[in-house]
């Protein structure tokens, strides 16, 4: 599995598609970025699949709660 793979995502907040580059080496992340068109924060959580060889991101906004 390549260390490195390039994602496109849209912002949560505004719709802003984007492009990210996603290190898989160091195993299962939770990171932010900010979007470049609206500068609020993404939540990413990055959770990698090593049997099946998949790379799952799930993508959503820091002020979104679950009830």
């Amino acid at each position: 599995m390549q260390n490195y793979t390039e994602r496109g995502i849209d912002c949560p907040h505004c719709g802003h598609r984007i492009r990210i580059t996603l290190d898989t080496s160091g195993g299962d992340q939770e990171f932010y970025d900010d979007c470049p068109a609206c500068c609020n924060a993404i939540h990413l959580n990055l959770i990698i699949d090593s049997q099946h060889k998949t790379i799952n991101l799930f993508v959503d906004a820091d002020d979104e709660q679950i009830f």
